[in-house]
């Protein structure tokens, strides 16, 4: 739980303080979060949390994580692009630590792409997911400067599906063919023999 004393968190009352972010009750994770207005100032409860964010996907290896995740919903998530994940493409570079409070995407144009996505609150499940190869998305960071522009590739894509978190979508609500969705392991074993799903 984040920061229980400060109000900017309030703790859930129906959530045990024991439950960790790979047990949220569905509940957290398929309704839309609030915005925040900050009015220009750094917020030290929301820097203190996206530093939380920021640690616990560090510890999970993941790309992105997104406040919901952690029983607190406010439209705030932290995000990375690795090197070697991007696409090559111009609008898909390598990013350090991000984070974006009240975010706001839109397309760029109509491209769609589809790409392999899991969930640090869906543990050893994968799927393939149709995004917008481009997006054009602005929000601000933890010390309320200006944050975003035109991206794509996996950048597009870890921000859309952390923005999807804060809406209460969940990646398998995007699924349009289920053949491709299904455990980690198992759909290795079909990669493996050469197989489709």
């Amino acid at each position: 739980m984040l920061y229980a004393s400060d109000r900017s968190f309030p703790p859930p009352s129906d959530v045990p303080a024991q439950t960790t972010r790979r047990s949220a009750p569905q509940t957290y994770l398929t309704h839309a979060a609030r915005s925040k207005d900050f009015h220009g100032f750094v917020n030290p409860p929301i820097y203190r949390g996206s530093t939380v964010l920021f640690e616990t996907m560090d510890d999970a290896g993941g790309a992105g994580l997104a406040a919901p995740q952690v029983h607190v919903p406010l439209r705030l998530f932290v995000f990375r692009v690795p090197a070697g994940r991007n696409s090559g493409d111009a609008l898909d570079l390598p990013m350090a630590n991000s984070a974006v409070i009240n975010p706001e995407i839109e397309a760029v144009d109509e491209e769609m792409r589809h790409g392999w996505e899991g969930c640090l609150s869906l543990p050893g499940l994968r799927g393939l997911v149709p995004r917008r190869w481009r997006i054009r998305y602005r929000g601000v960071d933890s010390a309320g400067a200006p944050v975003g522009g035109a991206v794509s590739g996996f950048h597009a894509q870890v921000v859309q599906h952390e923005v999807d978190h804060l809406d209460g979508i969940l990646y398998p609500m995007r699924i349009s063919d289920f053949r491709f969705f299904g455990f980690t392991e198992e759909l290795g074993r079909y990669a493996t023999a050469g197989r489709q799903p």
